[in-house]
Parts: structure tokens; sequence; C-alpha cells
């Protein structure tokens, strides 16, 4: 019998299946349109523009909501677990402690040398997009610097925000629970659960990117005009560079250490690599990522449990970045970059580098953190989500060779590689059948 409902029934099927056709662009996609139509906004409607710079110190504030509850469960966990990384034995320590002193290389030089040359030094930002000073011209000494890691009260720490003293209990917390056990189980459950809800709040936080980049590249070019994208552009040339360095220089020398054939299995990824750089994903290409090292004569049981654990430990662009970033906003607003704040930051990025890598732009996460550590203002870590989508790419990528060189070198290690090439150089040449005469 006919009725409204079912007259009305498939007309919803169409609509709802329309629905789903209709899919939002990447975000990166959306990053350069709300780029474009905020520095567009600037120009054509200043006074509008004006009202505009309350989304974005909104943003601002979403992101610093969630640094907290975010890095403080996810270091419990990170500490909690080794003891199920270390059943695996051997392989499990030897790519713990590669991650470790390869990330740390890496900040350690790009600290340096950021520091060293001065980087950012003629940006000006703060005649650009000024901050609040009060809180930069703090000094710190060794002993402040030491008497601060250590936490009288854990939760005036967690209300002030202090990372570095939420750290370093985290750090504490962690190693106790491997030693409990059992009794561990439900704590680390607790704590991993709470990780899981705060990438989905960031993941929620992040999808507002767009929002954030029109609503800052708007306000500050009807302020400041072209002169903040081209301090902006200095920064992304160099952090491109410093890539290619880390690609043709760093890592050779660490293939070179392990005896490994960096360039034929660079060559053997490469369009895996360049597909993470246009994704800015590392996780679409994973599990291909194992089946090509595979391929390549890594073992399977090496490619399958470094990869996703190198995920976490061994983000080599994201590392770089951070210490390029923070080293740039140093320079940039005048802030005086110490021994003492360089350690700092040193220490806090090799702890806050670690374990994020689910987090959408989780580099934008661990640098307001850092800055926040050690007296940067938010609102110059703030203006690089102008161009972070052009630097994710680079990120990502060199995120992913550096995984594929470190499964590489400990399959090495293990011997539990195979190389291709020799193997076909060895194999004896296929026997010829004697003429008749």
């Amino acid at each position: 019998m006919w009725n409204s409902k079912t007259a009305a029934a498939p007309d919803a099927g169409r609509v709802e299946h329309r629905r789903r056709r209709i899919s939002m662009p990447p975000l990166g996609v959306q990053v350069l349109v709300a780029l474009a139509v905020g520095a567009l906004l600037g120009f054509v409607a200043p006074g509008f523009s004006d009202q505009l710079k309350i989304i974005g110190d909104g943003f601002i504030r979403l992101i610093k909501m969630t640094i907290v509850p975010l890095i403080f469960p996810l270091i419990v966990v990170s500490i909690a677990r080794m003891e199920s990384a270390k059943t695996v034995g051997r392989m499990a320590t030897k790519a713990l402690l590669y991650f470790e002193i390869v990330t740390t290389v890496i900040l350690a030089l790009t600290l340096f040398v950021a520091f060293a040359t001065g980087m950012g030094n003629g940006a000006d930002l703060g005649s650009v997009v000024p901050a609040d000073t009060g809180s930069i011209g703090k000094s710190i000494d060794l002993k402040t610097l030491f008497l601060d890691i250590i936490p009288d009260n854990v939760f005036a720490s967690a209300s002030e925000g202090s990372l570095l003293s939420l750290l370093f209990f985290a750090v504490f917390l962690g190693m106790a629970l491997t030693r409990i056990g059992d009794k561990a189980k439900p704590v680390v459950a607790v704590f991993d659960a709470v990780a899981d809800a705060m990438f989905q709040v960031i993941t929620w936080v992040i999808r507002l990117t767009p929002l954030a980049v029109v609503a800052f590249v708007a306000y500050n070019t009807a302020h400041y005009g072209w002169d903040l994208v081209q301090k902006l552009a200095v920064f992304v040339v160099v952090f491109y560079a410093a890539v290619v360095v880390v690609l043709v220089v760093v890592f050779p020398l660490i293939a070179l250490v392990f005896r490994v054939p960096y360039a034929r299995m660079l060559r053997a990824v490469a369009d895996l690599v360049f597909l993470s750089f246009v994704t800015r994903s590392a996780e679409v290409v994973l599990a291909p990522l194992i089946e090509r090292l595979d391929h390549f004569g890594v073992d399977r049981k090496v490619s399958s449990f470094t990869l996703p654990l190198g995920y976490s430990f061994n983000a080599d662009g994201a590392t770089m970045y951070e210490g390029l970033a923070v080293v740039f906003l140093a320079h940039a607003y005048g802030v005086e970059l110490t021994i003492p704040r360089l350690l700092t930051t040193l220490l806090v990025l090799m702890l806050l580098t670690k374990g994020i890598a689910g987090v959408p732009s989780a580099s934008i996460v661990v640098l307001f953190s850092a800055a926040a550590t050690i007296g940067l203002p938010a609102e110059g870590v703030a203006i690089l989500l102008a161009v972070d989508f052009v630097v994710d790419m680079a990120r990502t990528a060199l995120n992913v060779t550096g995984n594929s060189l470190a499964a590489l070198a400990i399959a090495k290690s293990e011997g539990m590689f195979t190389d291709p090439e020799k193997a076909r150089a060895t194999e004896p040449a296929p026997a010829t059948e004697p003429v008749d005469a």
C-alpha cells in the first residue's frame, strides 16, 4: 500500500548516497586555499580582517588546551611499554637505541647549525607580528633549570602548564609502571585511553586549521602586507635545504657505518617517498613500504617491527623541523638563546618528538609545547601555520626515508638482510650443454 514514507524512501536513499560521495579535499589543499583567501581578505577587506583575529586566538587556545592531557599520557605509556618491546630481544634494543641516537644527533646538529648561523636574525618578526614580551624576558640559569625540572607539586605543574616538570614526572611514572608487572596494566590502559581520546580531540582541532589560517593570514596581511610572507619564505627555503643535506650527507654517513646500500634503497622506495610527500602521510605507505623492503632483501620480521616502531620514535623530519623552528622564532623575536635554553630545548624536543606520530600536523603541537617551555611567544608559532603544509610534505618524506634506512640498518646488524645484487652476482652461472661435434 502506498504511503508517504515508502515513497520518500528511494529519494532519501539517493540523497544519502550522494552525500556519501561528497568528500573534502586533503587538508594541504584546504590550507593552500585558506592561504589565498586570507591574503585576499586582508587586502580587500582590512576592517573585516581585524575582527578575524579572535578566531586565530581561539585556535591557539584549543591547541594549548590539548597539550598537557595529550603529552603526559603518551610519555607514560611509551615508557611503560618498553618492557613489551624488550621481550622481542636484541632487535628491539638495537632499534630503540638507533632511533634515540639518530634523532638526538640530528636535533643537536640542527640546533647548533641554526644557532651558529643566526637563522632568523634578519626576520625581526617582533616588528611584524608583535608578541607579549613579558614571558620572553625571563632569564634562565643552570640552577633554575635544574630545580624547575623537578616538580614540587605535579598537579600545580599541570595547572600552570609547566611541561618540563610534567615530562620529568611522566618518565619516572612510566619506569615505575614497568616494575610492578600486571598491576600496571589497568593504569596503562587508562592512560592509553586518555591518549586515544586526545588524539580524537586533536583531530577535531586540526580540522579547523584552514579556518585559523584564513584568520591569521587575513589579519596579518591587513596589518603588515607581504613583508610577513617574505620572512616565512626564508624559513621554508632553509628547511628544504636542510632536508637535502640530511638526505645526501647524514643518511649516507649512517649507511656507511652500517655498510648498507643507501642509494639503491632510495631508488627502490623513491615512489613511496614521493607518495608520502604528496599526501603528507607516512601511514599511507606503511604496508607497501614493508613489502618493498622485503623485495629489497630486508627480512619481513625486521621491517614489520622496525617501521611501525620508527613511526613513533624515529621522526627525523619532525625533529629537524622543531629545532629549526625554535631557533628561527627565538632569533626573529630577539630571544637570547643561552646555553641553558638550548639544553632545555634539546631535552624537551628529545621527549616530545617521541610517540606523537599519530597526531595530524603533530609538529605544530610539539612546537607550541617547546616554545612555551623556553618562553617563545605563541603568536610566532601560530604564524608558521601559514606555511606548515609546505614544510610538512618534506617532513613526512624525510621521516619515511629515515625509517626505511633504519629498517635496513637493523636488518644488516642482525644478519637479516640479503643484498639482492650481491646474491645475483654470487649465483653460479647456468651450466651449458656440450655441443655435439
